[in-house]
């Protein structure tokens, strides 16, 4: 990937761009950004870095394609020619990008009359699609979509100018997390001050609402909160708001995150050092140090921004 550059800006979600992108698609991002109100250049960057980490020959199992991620049928329904070369091309940037502007100015006005925030609708339809949001009157409830939006509202109003955690700040992180060995795991438990009771219920039925103790966000929210660092509450929205590490740049007090996407982070852990973490895994078991290996689908390892103060 290119080498990022940043531009500062008045408001992380208005106007300018504030979120750090590659260089050779700012100025589309700032351009297309304004197309219609709903949308705006740290949201649009936000979705891109979401789809595709601005990788524009990305192509996922199911068949979207480019930067944005456009199926098929609705890049032949909503493409356009950015460039004005007479194509219109889902892998070029210059096309894809002000197209999937329009198109979430398209579905911006599709679920206009919906009740609740507008923008979270709009993303939720780019992602489930218009249909669902008018069926159940907003986001409608389905994991993988509760956590897209969640993941690039989080992203969005991140400026750009936050600083990672200082490596005493790391090691706080790390003995916080320490400290709560063998607490139990609860769905939905955890808040910054501690462990909670939690909610109901788990994908597999399994409910918090009897137990109180963490589940892995929960912990990860609570061993930040100690250095001084507020998180999101879901494992995907702390991932929006953190710095992915490069191989060999990692340290105790990252974040260790599993999904087969950034949209579908299902798990965070605290990374320790020798290839361990700390986390609360599952239902039925506690708070316990886990190899890396422990779950298949290792998304990547990340470093929250030590200036995030929005919980989400």
């Amino acid at each position: 990937m290119a080498a990022l550059v940043q531009a500062a800006g008045d408001n992380p979600v208005g106007a300018a761009l504030t979120m750090s992108v590659p260089a050779e698609y700012q100025d589309l991002i700032e351009e297309a950004g304004r197309t219609c109100p709903e949308v705006s250049p740290n949201l649009l960057a936000a979705l891109l870095t979401q789809e595709s980490g601005f990788n524009p020959k990305a192509q996922s199992p199911v068949g979207a394609q480019g930067i944005a991620q456009f199926m098929p049928s609705t890049w032949e329904r909503h493409g356009i020619d950015g460039n004005g070369d007479g194509k219109r091309d889902v892998w070029d940037p210059q096309d894809a990008i002000p197209s999937s502007a329009k198109y979430l100015c398209t579905i911006a006005g599709d679920v206009k009359n919906v009740p609740g925030n507008k923008q979270h609708n709009m993303l939720a339809a780019y992602n489930a699609g218009s249909g669902a949001v008018r069926k159940y009157g907003g986001v409608p409830p389905y994991k993988e979509t509760q956590n897209y939006v969640r993941a690039i509202s989080a992203l969005a109003d991140t400026s750009g100018g936050g600083k990672t955690p200082s490596t005493g700040q790391a090691a706080t992180v790390v003995n916080a997390a320490r400290s709560r060995i063998g607490t139990p795991y609860s769905w939905g438990g955890g808040s910054a001050s501690g462990p909670t009771t939690g909610i109901c219920c788990s994908p597999n039925g399994k409910s918090g609402t009897s137990i109180t103790g963490f589940d892995c966000s929960g912990l990860t929210l609570y061993a930040y909160a100690k250095a001084g660092i507020s998180l999101p509450r879901t494992a995907a929205a702390q991932y929006a708001v953190s710095v992915p590490v490069k191989a060999g740049q990692v340290r105790p007090g990252d974040l260790v995150f599993y999904g087969s996407s950034a949209a579908s982070i299902h798990h965070v852990g605290i990374y320790v050092g020798n290839g361990w973490m700390i986390d609360a895994p599952r239902p039925g078991t506690k708070v316990r140090y886990s190899h890396l290996t422990t779950m298949s689908d290792l998304y990547g390892i990340a470093r929250p921004k030590s200036n995030h103060s929005k919980e989400i």
